[in-house]
């Protein structure tokens, strides 16, 4: 039972992360790096934190090149 709760809220903090992140155009206006695929992975996450404020963003990222 206890389970079934916390997957049902966990459902539903990343649903509101996903909307959050609709209503700021990151789902719209993506570019293929990984700065904005962080970027609206930190918003799906931080939930319901956006609607209170929060607004986390990836400022820099790298990627390991392949070895040859």
């Amino acid at each position: 039972m206890i389970s079934r709760v916390l997957s049902l809220l966990i459902f539903a903090w990343l649903v509101v992360g996903t909307i959050a992140a609709a209503q700021r155009g990151y789902l719209t206006h993506m570019s293929q790096n990984c700065t904005d695929f962080g970027t609206i992975a930190m918003n799906i996450v931080a939930g319901p934190m956006n609607y209170a404020g929060v607004n986390p963003k990836l400022a820099h990222c790298t990627l390991p090149s392949p070895s040859p």
